[in-house]
């Protein structure tokens, strides 16, 4: 028996809050609100959608904490950084950073999450929604070598998102140096290296900045953003 359910379009008054509303009546809009969610708006990842995230190697997440108050970052990886597990599953690692765990922290409170994927040169975009959680499930560690966790999100909308306003860019350079390796080794990244921070760090990287060239300063460090060089 064929257990597999259809996606599902959500009832527009369940998609849109309050506030969204009213600003939808009083510009007169709510009509055509209504039925942009009826036309692109499912339950669940469709087939093309899955085929373009899984094309993605980066993406934009945004979250909350427990206060509702709302950051948003830029995730980077391999081709296939967010592995759709099936159409109403994505999972994407937390590889090391800075040491702030905003998003993960943020994630692991409230575990409210959306989810932007753009191609910049075609363009193309698809705004996913989700609950997500934090994990080490070892399958799904094993797809990201050098990963410190994953996110699992459970998908409860995705659309195709209107990319007239995207400015079309060129693509100039193939996936970042320091993404993990299959071996999950990356090279050590040069604000690690800012002298203020050196007994700071976690202890695994104390004293790896003689190795990756010396100490900078923060002046320096910011010199290198400015020029890409970082």
């Amino acid at each position: 028996m064929n257990t597999e359910t259809e996606p599902v379009t959500p009832d527009p008054d369940d998609f849109y809050s309050a506030a969204q509303r009213r600003l939808q009546k009083e510009l007169q809009t709510d009509r055509l609100a209504n039925a942009v969610v009826q036309a692109i708006v499912r339950d669940e990842l469709l087939p093309e959608m899955i085929g373009f995230v899984s094309s993605r190697d980066y993406f934009f997440l945004s979250s909350v904490d427990a206060e509702g108050m709302p950051t948003v970052s830029y995730k980077g990886g391999k081709t296939g950084v967010a592995h759709v597990v099936n159409p109403k599953k994505i999972v994407f690692p937390s590889f090391n950073g800075n040491g702030m765990y905003f998003s993960m922290g943020n994630i692991s409170e409230a575990g409210k999450v959306g989810m932007l994927f753009i191609d910049m040169c075609t363009p193309l975009r698809v705004r996913v929604q989700g609950q997500a959680k934090l994990s080490q499930n070892e399958a799904y560690m094993k797809l990201f070598p050098g990963a410190e966790f994953v996110v699992e999100v459970d998908v409860t909308r995705a659309f195709f998102n209107c990319a007239r306003y995207i400015h079309k860019h060129e693509r100039v350079e193939e996936t970042s140096k320091y993404v993990p390796d299959d071996k999950g080794d990356a090279p050590f990244p040069a604000w690690k290296r800012i002298d203020m921070l050196q007994d700071h760090l976690h202890p695994d990287d104390i004293g790896k900045a003689n190795a990756a060239g010396g100490t900078i300063t923060e002046d320096q460090y910011n010199q290198k953003v400015m020029d890409g060089t970082s």
